[in-house]
């Protein structure tokens, strides 16, 4: 890769079934790029190649950065789609992630294996670990998806498109984080969760197990926020419960604890503790009713009409007290 090397080779050959074209971008302008019409003969029942004199293909001398500038600016100009696309350009991303996550993994091998090579042991120190991602082998991790060194990945955890686990988060088993997703750092996320596209779950934010976070719902740790004003030392804890349910594009205000298998209604703002199994609803949100374990509005009686558990108000909540048997 060196310019200086001494021997500089940079040929691309293209073997088709008519012919075969070989670019040397080594070579002069009327000898870059040559075509073989190279072919088989079948003699006698055997294939017997036949080969062709090479045919110098008269190249215009031009600047191929030049050219291809030329290009994008005609096709902004004219609106005409340029040879290679944001599709292509996504493609070869996806190319560049993948090898740099190989090169992570090989990263993390060698660390695994003893640590650097003598000859850069004494670049490392030898007072803090370097950080290790944990993901289970049974865990899926979109391409496109970006983990930070030092997180967890628990068992059947799916992580999706564009999503990002920054340091020192821990997801649990079972759960799914769906497109585009922002989970840390230093955030703990339980079992079974799932987290729909569009999620951010900021540092100070803590999902127990069972949590259901709607598309494009809103978590913040910081309660008076300036652009201008640091205030990172000042993050305010959110607690969700198990299993409580935040409907999309609601938005939890720092602070406050949403109580266990409680339900957010979809744009709902909340500012203040939501109770156990309660059902909140507006902006601000307000409580309007009870909801099962199940996700099933419970009626005077207090009983699940899908499950048939009963239940009864206590300490502001909502506590299990039985079944109908249902």
């Amino acid at each position: 890769m060196s310019w200086l090397h001494p021997f500089k080779e940079q040929r691309l050959v293209v073997v088709g079934s008519e012919a075969m074209a070989v670019f040397d971008d080594t070579l002069g302008w009327d000898q870059k790029l040559v075509v073989f019409e190279h072919g088989v003969d079948w003699v006698g029942g055997v294939p017997t190649p036949a080969r062709a004199e090479p045919s110098a293909i008269p190249l215009e001398a031009t600047e191929p950065l030049r050219v291809e500038c030329e290009h994008f600016l005609t096709a902004v100009a004219t609106g005409v789609p340029p040879r290679t696309d944001g599709v292509e350009g996504l493609r070869v991303l996806t190319v560049l992630a993948r090898a740099q996550s190989a090169l992570a993994d090989d990263e993390n091998a060698l660390v695994g294996a003893g640590g650097p090579p003598a000859d850069d042991a004494a670049l490392a120190s030898t007072d803090v670990a370097p950080p290790s991602r944990q993901v289970d082998p049974t865990a899926t991790v979109h391409e496109t998806a970006v983990v930070d060194g030092d997180v967890q990945v628990g068992p059947g955890t799916r992580v999706w498109h564009f999503s990002h686990l920054l340091g020192g988060t821990t997801i649990g088993a079972d759960c799914t984080l769906g497109q585009n997703v922002v989970v840390g750092p230093d955030v703990s996320v339980g079992d079974r969760c799932r987290i729909q596209n569009n999620v951010s779950v900021y540092a100070g934010v803590t999902l127990e197990d069972g949590v259901f976070c709607g598309p494009s719902s809103v978590f913040t740790n910081v309660y008076n926020p300036r652009a201008e004003v640091s205030r990172k030392d000042e993050f305010r804890a959110t607690l969700v419960r198990e299993g409580a349910t935040i409907g999309a594009n609601a938005t939890i205000v720092c602070g406050n604890e949403i109580g266990a298998y409680a339900f957010i209604g979809a744009g709902a703002v909340v500012n203040r503790p939501v109770p156990a199994h309660a059902l909140v609803v507006g902006t601000p949100a307000r409580q309007i009713g009870w909801m099962s374990h199940d996700g099933e509005r419970l009626g005077d009686d207090l009983v699940c009409p899908r499950s048939g558990r009963r239940y009864e108000v206590a300490d502001g909540g909502l506590r299990e007290v039985g079944s109908t048997g249902g």
